[in-house]
């Protein structure tokens, strides 16, 4: 099935690396580009005009993370890739938070980012391990909610947050757990509640302080 794959980078090497990076983790993919926050607004209209989109902060037009929660606005639940040339751990942390499914430093190797990229269109997660770190040692301030809601989860969905923390797509957890793919949706989104958390990421960063487990990459 084809993927529709938006690069939001306003440099034209990068951009091409990323077209040749792109099909290396989805050979079907549908390449777009934008190369400023307007274009990649007009472009993104909804969750169903692109499966994915490689956004980098810096673009023209954009200030601080603005483009970034511009598209969640439009489309909160297409999956984005921050490929920024930054890679302090607190900015990571920051993006993640404001909605990120996943952030890759521009001075990761090619692999890295291709398992990226592969990773999220799987319905998977990925993220550098400082921040992660970054992040659980953020969230483990005046977390006494989150905590009882912790509490709260079934057996059912301990073990969909165990398979969703080692990078499994709802199809895959459906299929290790003989459940249907809807029940694992609900299961997923019943879980992002009791945790206090926004996404995948997030819940993979409880996870780990939940069931003691290191998130996979």
């Amino acid at each position: 099935m084809t993927k529709r794959v938006l690069i939001a980078d306003d440099h034209p090497l990068y951009c091409e690396a990323l077209r040749a990076v792109v099909p290396q983790a989805c050979p079907d993919a549908e390449i777009h580009e934008a190369g400023s926050q307007a274009q990649v607004l007009a472009a993104v209209t909804s969750d169903a005009t692109f499966d994915l989109v490689l956004l980098d902060l810096n673009l023209p037009g954009a200030s601080g993370f603005s483009c970034l929660a511009a598209l969640r606005q439009v489309a909160p639940l297409t999956p984005v890739v921050v490929i920024s040339a930054v890679d302090d751990p607190r900015t990571m942390q920051d993006v993640i938070l404001g909605g990120a499914n996943a952030y890759v430093p521009k001075s990761a190797p090619r692999q890295v980012l291709i398992n990226a990229v592969r990773a999220i269109l799987e319905g998977g997660t990925y993220m550098p391990a400082e921040v992660v770190t970054a992040l659980r040692q953020s969230r483990s301030q005046g977390r006494d909610e989150a905590a009882a809601g912790r509490d709260e989860l079934t057996l059912r969905q301990r073990r969909v947050l165990e398979l969703l923390s080692q990078g499994l797509s709802n199809k895959q957890i459906a299929r290790a757990l003989a459940i249907s793919e809807i029940t694992v949706k609900a299961h997923v989104s019943s879980i992002f509640r009791k945790l206090g958390v926004t996404n995948r990421v997030q819940a993979v960063i409880e996870a780990g302080r939940l069931l003691g487990k290191s998130p996979g990459h």
